[in-house]
């Protein structure tokens, strides 16, 4: 077995996607992502190289089963483009993990204290899960998107 880092979007497991657990089977569509764009400019190239993104929409790449071993919160702060500008960006490093027993069904966000006249929040994304897949897997996607 070989585990892979798979992100799952907020909008997709709220949109269809079903909750799970950690030691549950999941069957998957997944295709490639880059996960500077999951965890940020900084995140650990060396560890979630080659991230999955589950993808139930746009392209779906091929399903795979595996079983889940770790799932943790992907929480990113966002701020406003300019004061009353009403659009949103990511800030490159402010992205962090919590590790969870299981999916939420729902996410959330909240209003963070900012500089007069911005807006900034800190919204949950997804979920970055563990997953040990049988290791001709992997083989199936190539390490960048």
């Amino acid at each position: 077995m070989t585990v892979r880092w798979v992100f799952y979007e907020s909008w997709q497991m709220e949109c269809c996607g079903t909750p799970f657990s950690v030691g549950q089977e999941v069957s998957w569509p997944l295709r490639p992502v880059d996960p500077e764009d999951v965890l940020g400019e900084h995140c650990d190239k060396e560890k979630y190289g080659g991230m999955l993104l589950v993808e139930q929409h746009l392209d779906p790449g091929p399903e795979i089963t595996g079983r889940v071993r770790a799932i943790r919160l992907v929480h990113r702060v966002y701020e406003e483009t300019g004061p009353g500008s009403r659009t949103f960006v990511p800030t490159p490093d402010e992205a962090s993990l919590e590790a969870v027993d299981s999916c939420p069904e729902r996410f959330g966000h909240e209003e963070l204290p900012a500089e007069p006249g911005s807006r900034r929040h800190r919204g949950t994304t997804g979920v970055l899960v563990a997953l040990d897949v049988p290791d001709a897997a992997p083989s199936a996607f190539p390490d960048r998107p």
